[in-house]
């Protein structure tokens, strides 16, 4: 009985190294420590473009909600600039008259209060641009006259409507003539 059991002790240790060669073990383990490598490999290249992904789609997202808040009133200022070029005619053509009555330095008084709080929110009128040259990303040409003099020719010779710029965008051109 001894024996039987000494032969088969030795015929499973002979199957055991028969199953396991020194070569057959080591190339299998190798095998699927270089496949898993390359799944490590593979799922790390994927995290980093979703994550680059993710943040692009952050960073376009703040930059889109800033352009919103900046340009959330751009609808109602441009309803309210004709209001504010009725008040600048009208105190054009009062001239000195609006010095010395209380009515008209009241009237005065409103346009500068609103003018002041659609600068508040971003709103800043264009410089005036009589008698400079023509430029055409703030401008806009109602009409050509002949210059009155030679050193205005393709210069502003006339402001009709005065442009602003609401954050960094023209909400209005400035309407001018320009000379030619």
């Amino acid at each position: 009985m001894e024996e039987n059991i000494k032969e088969n002790t030795e015929e499973t240790q002979q199957s055991v190294i028969d199953t396991h060669e020194p070569g057959s073990s080591d190339t299998e383990s190798q095998d699927l420590n270089i496949t898993d490598n390359e799944e490590i490999a593979i799922l790390k290249d994927k995290y980093l473009r979703l994550y680059a992904d993710f943040e692009n789609f952050r960073k376009r997202n703040a930059k889109e909600r800033v352009e919103l808040i900046q340009s959330a009133n751009k609808e109602l200022m441009q309803v309210l600039l004709p209001v504010l070029d009725d008040f600048d005619r009208a105190f054009r053509n009062l001239g000195d008259k609006i010095s010395g009555d209380p009515a008209l330095e009241g009237f005065r008084l409103i346009h500068h209060k609103m003018l002041d709080i659609m600068m508040h929110k971003g709103l800043k009128p264009m410089e005036i641009s009589t008698g400079k040259a023509f430029d055409v990303e703030f401008m806009e040409a109602v009409t050509n006259i002949p210059a009155p003099s030679d050193d205005l020719k393709g210069k502003v010779v006339d402001e009709i409507e005065r442009g602003y710029i609401l954050g960094d965008k023209v909400i209005r051109y400035a309407k001018v003539v320009v000379g030619e």
